[in-house]
């Protein structure tokens, strides 16, 4: 793990800060900060100021929001020794959709964020990258960071990965050019409370049938094989690469434990998390992977030895992570109610 009084005193930029990892990371500045000395100063960018109230209702006066579209040049006035890049599109259907926007908020959000690094002389620019970048591998074999990627560069949906292999050549770039110190960690897909009850993920979907003892309908043969992560065990992945991951550097981050296919992860709900009371079913149509923007059949199974040597573990493993999310959305319904 990290020394958290590395944080003493200093100032943390978040974009994205009410997406599901840069909210969850803004929170666990906020419980640091209340261990330290002298609290960290939290500032944090958002689309949707009226979304960040409801985000955080009780620390608003704690963080410095800034309103902004992250594709325009950012102007803060303040000194920043930390920025953590967050923000991000994270829906399939909107990589099918709008892919030339998914490329554009890629690139320029990561540069004008990089940017502002440049200018403030920050200690660490931390880029959350994605599993995508390595492309469709076909076997179970373990991936570490210098694996390549059989990405079809003719494939609409490859937007999403490509644009991320791109920022992280650019934040390399910059930190050759400009000498800002970057690191990238490569998240597997995350999940944890702070997901939105209508999330149109397939984790997601899954605990919603699990709350309205709906069968799960799995619209694939659930074959693709990949590792998951509990979001408070993504934001401490993040932290600890920032306080101690060797600069230019990338990190896989995932709980190898999880590594399962999308189908065992349904049975896995339906049989604990719902006990039973529901069923998985497969209506398999080849026209979905386009239709719902989902990514090529892989095995995504992340080696995560690197990231572990820097004295960070995952804690949760997935039958937590689902109880943990489905009690958090069931909360969300019923206040809803």
């Amino acid at each position: 793990m990290f020394d958290a009084t590395t944080l003493s005193g200093k100032t943390v930029l978040v974009t994205g800060a009410t997406g599901l990892i840069g909210q969850n990371i803004v929170k666990t500045l906020l419980e640091i900060s209340d261990s330290l000395d002298r609290p960290i100063e939290i500032i944090a960018t958002t689309r949707n100021l009226k979304k960040a109230e409801k985000v955080f209702p009780d620390s608003w006066e704690r963080i410095r929001f800034i309103t902004c579209d992250i594709r325009n040049p950012m102007i803060i006035d303040a000194s920043i020794d930390y920025i953590i890049h967050a923000a991000n599109e994270t829906s399939s259907k909107a990589f099918i959709s709008k892919p030339v926007e998914t490329i554009q908020t890629a690139f320029l959000g990561t540069y004008n964020t990089l940017m502002l690094a440049s200018e403030k002389g920050v200690k660490k620019y931390v880029y959350l990258s994605t599993m995508e970048v390595y492309g469709a591998p076909s076997t179970d074999d373990k991936i570490s960071e210098t694996n390549g990627t059989n990405l079809d560069t003719t494939s609409v949906r490859s937007c999403y990965p490509e644009s991320k292999r791109l920022c992280e050549n650019l934040c390399v770039s910059f930190m050759e050019e400009r000498n800002v110190p970057v690191n990238i960690v490569r998240l597997t897909q995350t999940f944890g409370p702070g997901v939105d009850y209508s999330d149109g993920r397939v984790f997601a979907e899954f605990a919603r049938c699990a709350i309205e003892n709906k069968d799960i309908v799995l619209h694939t043969k659930g074959e693709t094989r990949r590792s998951y992560l509990y979001t408070q065990d993504a934001v401490s992945a993040v932290l600890t690469v920032m306080i101690q991951g060797t600069c230019g550097q990338a990190y896989n981050a995932a709980n190898e434990s999880t590594y399962c296919s999308i189908r065992k992860m349904a049975e896995l709900v339906a049989e604990k998390c719902a006990n039973g009371r529901i069923k998985v079913l497969i209506e398999d149509d080849a026209r979905n992977d386009t239709n719902y923007g989902y990514a090529p059949k892989l095995c995504m199974n992340l080696d995560i030895s690197k990231l572990k040597s820097l004295g960070w573990n995952p804690t949760y493993d997935l039958k937590e992570m689902f109880e943990q999310l489905i009690s958090a959305m069931r909360e969300e319904k019923n206040n809803e109610v």
